[in-house]
């Protein structure tokens, strides 16, 4: 069966808008798009003139960063924007439904409700490390279920589902799509699931340039799939997701050199999230700080409230999670640099 076949029926022969870039016509003097025809003082980047969808030189590396035949990528505005357009176009408001985790990212969620689907959620036990059950996870899905979300390493936890990944895959087949978010799987030193996705073409994995790559603040996010459903997502986004300075911005932090300085960069913040880790363990008003593959820990405190207090007087922002189930008084701390790391253990001390 397609990995199509999920798909919203209605969106099943959508003729995307054919913007001015979609035409492929090309020529010296560009009068097709009602752009300016002068750029601003100052303005290197030919910012008067619209990006192309999908640029070719950001889909070249990004492809070959990811091992990933061009086919199978797509690149829009961070993970947000992947996840919403997989929503959108496989889910049918007040019909369909979503089946993820809890603790998860909120997005997936929030996208949910956003879209009008039920969002289905296996709640995960602090005690046992967060282990999933695949069996417990797979009797939430029924004839209506469109995605399955797994975030591996999963936020705020930290923990790693890869290794059911092939099995989830396998059994969801002809069901529905199995999402693997791999926002933080840099930190994490094991392999993509990109790996799998010639043996299961139900399997969409998405990755991102704003954490290891330092460009949160770009958003460039890419969804990996089957090529089908890779075009069925460009065909239903917006004409131009990605601006110009954001690409370069890319491009630029993709280079050979630009790589080398994000590896070295990892290898900072892995060592310097084994060091919080044991300081926060060490400490008497920690109950407890769960293994993490990703680039924060997930600490619970005696009393988390006046933790982030104590942060906060000091300057230093932390994550309150424990609304989430089973996260009382837990807080999510980001591994910073050796300095900021430093000033965070003593404002909780």
């Amino acid at each position: 069966m397609s990995p199509l076949a999920r798909a919203r029926p209605d969106l099943a022969a959508f003729v995307p808008y054919a913007s001015a870039r979609r035409s492929g016509l090309v020529g010296a003097i560009r009068l097709n798009a009602n752009e300016s025809p002068w750029a601003d003082d100052g303005d290197t980047a030919a910012l008067n003139r619209y990006p192309d969808p999908q640029p070719l030189a950001l889909r070249s590396d990004l492809a070959a960063l990811y091992g990933v035949a061009e086919d199978r990528l797509w690149t829009g505005r961070g993970s947000d924007e992947a996840i919403d357009l997989l929503l959108r176009g496989f889910c049918r408001a007040g019909r369909d439904n979503v089946v993820g985790l809890a603790p998860s990212f909120g997005m997936y969620r929030i996208g949910a409700q956003l879209q009008g689907a039920e969002y289905r959620a296996l709640t995960l036990n602090p005690d046992d490390g967060f282990a999933l059950d695949p069996q417990r996870l797979l009797a939430l899905v029924d004839a209506d279920t469109k995605l399955v979300v797994l975030c591996s390493p999963n936020n705020p936890t930290g923990e790693l589902h890869h290794d059911v990944i092939g099995f989830l895959a396998d059994a969801l087949a002809d069901r529905a799509l199995l999402v693997v978010d791999e926002a933080y799987i840099e930190f994490a030193g094991i392999p993509s699931a990109t790996a799998l996705l010639d043996r299961h073409d139900n399997l969409v994995v998405l990755r991102t340039l704003s954490k290891a790559h330092a460009l949160a603040g770009a958003r460039v996010g890419s969804l990996i799939a089957h090529p089908d459903v890779a075009r069925f997502i460009g065909r239903i986004a917006a004409p131009y997701p990605l601006p110009l300075p954001c690409v370069a911005a890319a491009i630029a932090a993709l280079e050979p050199g630009a790589l080398e300085r994000t590896r070295a960069r990892i290898a900072t913040l892995v060592g310097e999230r084994r060091q919080l880790a044991d300081a926060l363990a060490a400490r008497p008003d920690v109950r407890t700080v769960w293994p993490s593959a990703a680039n924060f820990v997930l600490a619970r405190f005696a009393d988390g409230a006046a933790a982030l207090q104590r942060a906060l007087a000091a300057g230093v922002v932390l994550r309150d999670v424990s609304a989430q189930p089973g996260l009382a008084d837990c807080l999510r701390i980001t591994v910073g640099s050796p300095y900021e790391n430093e000033t965070l253990l003593e404002a909780l001390a």
